[in-house]
């Protein structure tokens, strides 16, 4: 899932949480991953909000013309950045991973979102146990 990702968003809570972490984390392959994306948080930010900008203009994401195509935006453990994006109208697809545990209780990713309509578009489970939902958008 991460490696269709060029850019990632942390809330400042994930952020805080991680920074130290990660640095020393062995947990492959998203240590590398995390570690690289940290390393280029200003440029990730910038690509982000270019692409915001683009979408609330055209109605989609689009790249810069030289850069061809972009990548995937991640949003790892910051709820409160995927329903932001979500109640602005800036998510095309919502790909979920659903961990094999019970944490009972916290918040809940739908949670106080305006009425939206999904479309399943792919699901598989992982050689450990989790399961990958991928959604499109309906508007």
């Amino acid at each position: 899932m991460i490696a269709t990702q060029d850019a990632v968003i942390l809330g400042r809570r994930s952020y805080d949480e991680w920074v130290g972490f990660w640095p020393g984390g062995e947990i492959e392959p998203f240590a590398t991953f995390i570690n690289e994306a940290r390393r280029d948080l200003r440029a990730a930010g910038a690509a982000v909000d270019e692409r915001a900008r683009d979408r609330r203009r055209s109605g989609r994401v689009r790249a810069a013309p030289d850069d061809g195509p972009g990548g995937d935006i991640g949003v790892h453990g910051s709820i409160s950045v995927a329903q932001a994006l979500l109640a602005g109208g800036l998510v095309d697809e919502l790909r979920l991973v659903i961990a094999p545990s019970i944490a009972g209780g916290g918040r809940r990713l739908l949670d106080g979102l305006p009425s939206m309509q999904l479309e399943s578009i792919r699901s598989e489970i992982s050689p450990t146990g989790y399961l990958l939902v991928d959604y499109r958008v309906i508007r």
